[in-house]
């Protein structure tokens, strides 16, 4: 399933999500949801006492909870039961707690922002920005990045029109496309940046967002009056959008003596900007 991850606030405490695009419904790791209701110092540990307590709980959540993977404290991916919003209104009735009733309005609130946002794209750009400005990057940065992500969907949106897949096929072209205009694949580029989990984009300069721009939204405009049909020709599309970011990086980097394609992270990028 297409997922967004995103990390979600309840009295100051930590609670991860992921937003599952097809149902439209928000998953929520039930250990974090256990934790905040409880205040366990083991909230693991909780839970298993719960469902054995509870053997009709204890099966509701081992069928109808899935495992998704999330992130840890550590920065790691591990799988952790995750329950939507009508699941998790079973599992907070069986637990004792003062915090039950606000966490169940908090609950309702937070799959309706989503929503909202999902009728009126307007409020997700207004939350990326706030997200981008507490993280502290600069107006100017953020106008640029916010620019990229619309022009990116509308790349993705075209590959979805001709029936390709998120996952395997959305990178193998993305990569091509890396390739072709910076000389570096995903991994590469962000090996170079110092990065691991990190987001690449995220950690561009103003320079590389405009030149990868370039190369996504020439690989949507040449795909719109190509009518690709076979993942060659899409990959063979995806090098001419890459070519053309490819030239205007080189005549750029020629006109100025500046290499385009840096090792700058957000967090150096940020030091930087203050």
């Amino acid at each position: 399933m297409s997922e967004q991850a995103a990390i979600k606030l309840f009295e100051t405490k930590k609670i991860r999500t992921v937003w599952n695009e097809d149902e439209e419904e928000w998953y929520f790791s039930v250990v974090d949801v256990v934790g905040v209701l409880t205040d366990s110092v083991n909230p693991t540990d909780y839970l298993k006492k719960l469902r054995k307590r509870d053997e009709l709980l204890g099966e509701y959540i081992g069928t109808i909870c899935p495992q998704i993977e999330m992130k840890t404290e550590t920065g790691k991916n591990r799988k952790t039961l995750a329950a939507n919003t009508k699941e998790l209104f079973r599992i907070i009735q069986s637990i004792p707690s003062p915090k039950a009733e606000p966490f169940k309005q908090w609950l309702a609130h937070a799959g309706k922002e989503r929503i909202d946002q999902l009728q009126n794209p307007e409020l997700s750009i207004e939350q990326a920005m706030t997200d981008y400005k507490r993280l502290g990057y600069s107006d100017n940065w953020i106008n640029q990045r916010l620019k990229s992500i619309e022009i990116r969907k509308d790349l993705t949106d075209e590959w979805k029109k001709h029936g390709l897949q998120e996952g395997v096929q959305f990178a193998t072209l993305t990569d091509i496309i890396y390739k072709t205009w910076s000389e570096k694949t995903a991994k590469e580029y962000k090996q170079f940046k110092g990065l691991k989990k990190e987001n690449l984009r995220d950690n561009m300069t103003n320079k590389e967002l405009v030149i990868n721009m370039l190369a996504e939204l020439s690989t949507k405009e040449i795909s719109e009056v190509s009518d690709p049909e076979t993942m060659e020709e899409h990959g063979n599309i995806a090098q001419r959008g890459g070519n053309i970011a490819r030239d205007a990086r080189l005549k750029l980097e020629a006109e100025t003596g500046k290499k385009v394609v840096s090792p700058l992270n957000a967090k150096r990028i940020l030091s930087i900007d203050e």
